[in-house]
């Protein structure tokens, strides 16, 4: 269904009737889609609610309307109107900016929280940043590259194709914004404030945030665990999803009881 938030139009699903619930949040202009596949084995025991953020996908919203507190806001009045009280938050990639963020909010609202590949930090450049100018010139060949860097050498084209429909969907002034709205984020010091059980769930070659980074942020967080996933890149919840869902599964059987 949509759910009208401050001039957006947001296009969200549900799945499954379990006591508990994991609500899911794409990366910079990945939709929902990037959670298809592990909603598969996880909606059998969650109940699973995602939706595309402002910007991306199918949902409806002004460009100049993208920023990060907007982000925020609108993943709080999805939970409010699908009357959840409490979840699981799982983020992927830019989108772990938003969850980090809405946890550090409200943390009451949270059971537990799951990062893959999530960004934390992120210097801003002196002008304009590479990519941005790449994305001005050349819309398609820019997303064509950047899909090509969340995967690895031996991902087919099928899985190629999908990942540059998804994020092709995003009008290109709203994939700009949603870029530049992370340029100079540094949630680094904040981290330690999170006491949330965290499954940080990372790539095992992902060439857009390093292993190293998602070793560094499981030292940060007083809960938290990494699963590394073999022979990945930046986007496992599409290449491995099985994988994924399991880690989730295994993770939060013990730490977050139903309800």
């Amino acid at each position: 269904m949509f759910i009208t938030h401050d001039g957006a139009q947001l296009f969200t699903v549900s799945f499954g009737t379990a006591p508990r619930t994991l609500v899911a949040h794409g990366g910079w202009t990945g939709s929902w889609e990037l959670w298809t596949l592990p909603f598969g084995p996880l909606s059998a025991s969650w109940r699973t609610v995602a939706y595309d953020h402002r910007g991306t996908g199918t949902t409806v919203a002004p460009a100049g309307s993208i920023s990060l507190d907007a982000l925020v806001a609108d993943l709080f009045a999805v939970l409010d109107a699908f009357n959840i009280e409490r979840c699981v938050l799982a983020a992927e990639s830019a989108g772990a900016v938003v969850a980090l963020t809405a946890a550090l909010q409200a943390p009451q609202r949270f059971s537990g929280l799951v990062l893959v590949d999530g960004l934390y930090y992120q210097p801003a450049p002196a002008g304009e940043h590479p990519f941005v100018t790449a994305l001005k010139a050349n819309y398609p060949a820019a997303i064509a590259q950047f899909v090509d860097n969340c995967v690895t050498p031996s991902t087919g084209e099928a899985v190629r194709r999908w990942g540059r429909q998804i994020l092709e969907r995003a009008p290109q002034d709203s994939a700009i914004r949603l870029f530049e709205v992370m340029l100079g984020i540094d949630l680094r010091a904040q981290l330690p404030q999170i006491q949330l059980p965290v499954l940080v769930i990372h790539g095992e070659h992902d060439r857009l945030l390093p292993l190293d980074a998602a070793r560094w942020l499981v030292g940060q967080l007083p809960n938290a665990r990494l699963h590394v996933v073999s022979g990945a890149g930046h986007v496992p919840t599409v290449t491995h999803p099985d994988e994924v869902a399991a880690a989730i599964d295994s993770f939060f059987a013990a730490s977050v009881p139903p309800g």
